[in-house]
């Protein structure tokens, strides 16, 4: 039964209407499970095709969920993650039609030995399961998890953010009839169907065991609440406070056009850099250009005394700064003893997303490198790397910061679980 705002007139109507979105998500996780990859990639051109002959309705749904938001006085950073445009619709048509490319995970065979008694022993990806994601102000996390979720051979449950609720309505609405159209179940993709925060709870508790694994992407508050209340598990990342270390040996304009980058190429994405550690060795060198580039380019800085000095339009850091994710045009810059002073400092204030290094040392880079405890670390190349589709993955569910199964960009490989398969030939244990 294709579920719609009309279904929740009050809030007791709530946990029956949440109760048949897991149902349905259960038994359409059967289908998909079992699905043929070309099915499957069937599904998702025709899913791209419709959000592509969508546009004008998602335009529209866009216009009046920025309407309402900007009425509300949100931040330019706010706005610019609930903003989509004909580009931006193109590219996330581009983004579903690319993970139909990609090699289906399902059945692929991870690893097979023979034991002593003749039983071959194989280790095989199988979907998850039903996932339910919640997500705040980016409407194109509806295609991107709609479309991961199915490649992996999973049912999903979407709860987007009360911002962009028309938009995902939109997008949502195209990619239910794609799929239908395609053969498969609808209910393989479903919206929650209304802003009450209730419903976020219900899938927490997941749905009387019909969700599998939940992932949030959002703020710190979603994000810690998820965390505090999920009794299924969860991939997440709290903040994206990352990091760029400009080291001694850096070359100046590549570390420039790469600490530029990772700030101001889009601040309010999780892999924008937060914090600009520099090399006190050769603070005489780059600490000038690297802020100046910031403070021209409209960023504010809030640096330590060095910081300040190198550059009066400077502001003062606060204790509370190098813990900031900012999601905006300010960072933080302090200078540090080296590349130990800077692990040291990442350790401390990071939050194990995403950091840079910047160096021609070799040495230096191996050290940021192996002991930098991040999902992701780079030597040379911006923190805005931080993206599955940059990975190869054709779109990402997520960044995972946790340690248990997937870390990093979540993709297909990390939306699959595995189980055992054992043959043998009459084999009874003494």
């Amino acid at each position: 039964m294709s579920l719609t705002l009309k279904t929740v007139e009050t809030r007791g109507d709530l946990p029956a209407v949440m109760r048949n979105l897991g149902r349905g998500a259960r038994a359409a996780a059967r289908t998909i499970a079992l699905a043929s990859t070309s099915d499957k990639d069937e599904a998702l051109n025709a899913m791209a095709q419709a959000i592509r002959a969508a546009t004008p309705d998602i335009l529209a749904a866009n216009a009046e969920d920025l309407a309402e938001t900007r009425s509300r006085g949100a931040t330019a950073a706010f706005l610019d993650r609930l903003t989509l445009n004909e580009q931006r619709i193109a590219a996330m048509a581009e983004g579903v039609a690319a993970i139909a490319g990609l090699k289906d995970p399902v059945g692929t065979l991870i690893d097979a030995w023979d034991r002593p008694n003749g039983m071959r022993i194989e280790r095989v990806r199988v979907p998850l399961g039903v996932i339910g994601v919640i997500y705040e102000s980016r409407p194109n996390v509806t295609a991107d998890a709609a479309a991961l979720c199915l490649k992996a051979g999973n049912a999903v449950i979407l709860r987007g953010g009360s911002n962009s609720f028309r938009s995902a309505r939109a997008i949502h609405s195209a990619l239910r009839d794609a799929i239908g159209s395609a053969g498969l179940p609808e209910d393989v993709v479903q919206l929650v169907p209304t802003r009450d925060r209730a419903a976020v709870g219900l899938m927490l508790a997941g749905l009387d065991n019909a969700i599998d694994v939940i992932v949030p992407r959002g703020g710190k508050d979603l994000v810690a609440r998820v965390q505090d209340e999920a009794r299924v598990p969860v991939f997440a990342h709290l903040d994206g406070n990352c990091h760029v270390y400009v080291d001694g040996e850096a070359d100046v304009a590549m570390a420039k056009a790469v600490v530029l980058n990772a700030k101001m190429r889009r601040t309010g994405i999780c892999g924008a850099a937060e914090t600009l550690l520099v090399d006190r060795a050769a603070a005489p060198r780059l600490l000038a250009p690297l802020l100046g580039v910031l403070l021209d380019a409209g960023c504010e800085v809030r640096g330590d005394a060095a910081a300040q000095a190198a550059d009066s339009r400077v502001k003062p850091a606060t204790e509370e700064d190098w813990a900031t994710e900012y999601l905006d045009a300010i960072i933080s810059a302090k200078v540090v003893d080296g590349v130990g002073e800077a692990i040291a400092h990442i350790e401390r204030y990071g939050s194990h997303h995403t950091e840079a290094i910047v160096t021609a040392d070799p040495a230096a880079a191996e050290t940021f490198l192996r002991e930098v405890d991040s999902a992701i670390v780079l030597h040379n190349a911006s923190t805005q790397f931080a993206d599955g589709g940059e990975f190869g993955f054709g779109a990402e569910i997520g960044i995972a910061t946790g340690r248990l199964h997937a870390r990093g960009p979540v993709g297909i490989d990390q939306l699959t679980t595995f189980k055992y398969r054992v043959r043998g030939s009459g084999q009874v244990r003494p």
